[in-house]
């Protein structure tokens, strides 16, 4: 099967796609978490959100093993979790209040009567004056136009924290995959710890048999294998949690997949500090700013067109019962000094948009500490990561085979045969650990500059041994 990598990049609302990548998973990628972790970038993943339709379907993410892929976690998850759908209902109460601002001002009928009810001749109707009059309010200072701007800037403002919370939540999908993909390793590891329980309370059978063991030291291989039976089982439970966690963000209660596909150990090319804190500022969480800023000095030009007053205006009949002669009446009427008193409604404006400009930059310094923190943690799991792989658990499993060869020629004791094996499932176990946390800060550094890490990272080339057999 073949899988197309679309990447995209985020820049001022406008997706534009900037690098191609064809792959071809290994035919057994189904059945090894050593199978390719091919994970898309963040560009790409807003791509896939609002592009539904596009190349990857659920057909093609679910093969006959019921496995599923990362880029089908993320397109369900765009096409099926809820937070995202109340985005289109703030979007039609937008276009309502659209409708509403090019609405202009009301037309009023009036009836008026005088000088009836009264005393002596003017206690009914012979003295009195009807008037019938339509009135309305002619708006100064271009303030429908005003009015729709904030429509119109609102509804930007509103993609802009749509995208923010794409990506959020999109992130959230990589980490809880992640989690997946390393439960799936720990299960492996679990087993393999089981089998060489098994291994050893075999050796120390035999020895017992033979008299150069004590019974005692039976019974504590025989401990030491039903714990780590239970340590199998409740690392089942776990990635049956993990499972569940994941399929829950786009919906289902139940997952229908029974594995994910990926490399927990294909780490890639590192780039530098400077050129990734370079792109944050493309993060739509900054580039919401820009969009808020917009909005704030629509909102300074709503105040200001208050400062100019609006006209009312009326115009109609009275009728003089008395004299029975009908005559025309018209008025207006305009509020005075409208500009001072709507002074401090601009300054409250003014001050609220320059506030964001602080803003913006507190959440630059913030993204900055988060991506130096990210940056730095995933070179050092990284690090951690290949030196087991290299060193380590080399020889750690180099040491095991030889004392276990020379504990069943009687050459060790039980203690070191032990210590031998839980020195190497601890080095794997950690293995995956620094594994995990260098995927999962790797998509944190992505959703924070908003673009994919090389494209070298996910060629599949950097794998390492010593987790499964």
């Amino acid at each position: 099967m073949h899988t197309r990598n679309i990447g995209a990049t985020l820049l001022s609302g406008s997706l534009s796609i900037y690098s191609w990548t064809d792959f071809t998973p290994p035919p057994n990628a189904a059945h090894s978490t050593r199978a390719r972790f091919k994970r898309i970038g963040f560009g790409t993943l807003i791509f896939i959100g609002f592009l539904l339709g596009g190349h990857l379907t659920i057909a093609q993410a679910n093969a006959a093993n019921n496995t599923l892929t990362l880029n089908a976690a993320l397109k369900r998850t765009i096409e099926q979790n809820p937070s995202l759908k109340v985005f289109d209902f703030r979007n039609t109460a937008l276009t309502g209040q659209l409708d509403t601002a090019n609405l202009k001002p009301a037309y009023e009928l009036g009836l008026e009567s005088e000088n009836f009810s009264g005393s002596d001749e003017l206690s009914d109707f012979d003295g009195a004056e009807l008037t019938v009059s339509l009135s309305s309010v002619l708006e100064m200072g271009n303030k429908r136009a005003a009015r729709r701007g904030i429509v119109s800037t609102s509804r930007s403002f509103l993609d802009a924290q749509r995208q923010v919370e794409s990506l959020a939540l999109l992130g959230e999908v990589t980490r809880r995959y992640v989690d997946v993909l390393a439960a799936q390793a720990l299960i492996s590891l679990a087993e393999q710890a089981d089998e060489l329980a098994n291994q050893t309370l075999s050796n120390v059978k035999k020895r017992a048999k033979a008299g150069a063991t004590p019974d005692a030291e039976v019974k504590r291989a025989q401990a030491a294998a039903s714990q780590a039976h239970l340590t199998l089982l409740s690392t089942q439970q776990q990635l049956a949690y993990l499972k569940i966690s994941l399929a829950a963000l786009w919906g289902e209660t139940s997952p229908k997949f029974a594995t994910i596909d990926g490399d927990l150990f294909n780490f890639g090319t590192d780039v530098d500090f400077e050129t990734l804190y370079a792109k944050v500022e493309k993060n739509p969480a900054i580039q919401i700013f820009a969009n808020e800023e917009r909005l704030k000095a629509a909102e300074v030009r709503l105040a200001q067109t208050q400062s100019k007053a609006n006209i009312s205006w009326s115009v109609g009949v009275r009728r003089f019962e008395e004299s029975n002669n009908s005559a025309l009446v018209a008025g207006f009427s305009m509020p005075l000094f409208s500009s001072k008193r709507n002074s401090g409604a601009i300054t409250t404006a003014r001050a609220q948009r320059n506030e964001i400009f602080v803003q913006k930059e507190v959440a630059l310094l913030n993204m900055h500490t988060q991506l130096f923190r990210a940056y730095h943690n995933r070179k050092q799991a990284i690090l951690t990561a290949r030196e087991l792989q290299k060193t380590i658990i080399p020889a750690l499993e180099a040491a095991l085979k030889e004392i276990q060869t020379a504990y069943q020629r009687g050459r060790y004791g039980y203690l070191e045969y032990v210590s031998a094996r839980q020195e190497l499932l601890s080095a794997k176990r950690t293995l995956i650990e620094s594994a995990s946390s260098a995927l999962t800060y790797g998509a944190e550094i992505e959703q924070l500059t908003a673009e994919p890490l090389l494209a070298a990272q996910y060629d599949g080339s950097n794998k390492l041994s010593g987790v499964e057999q």
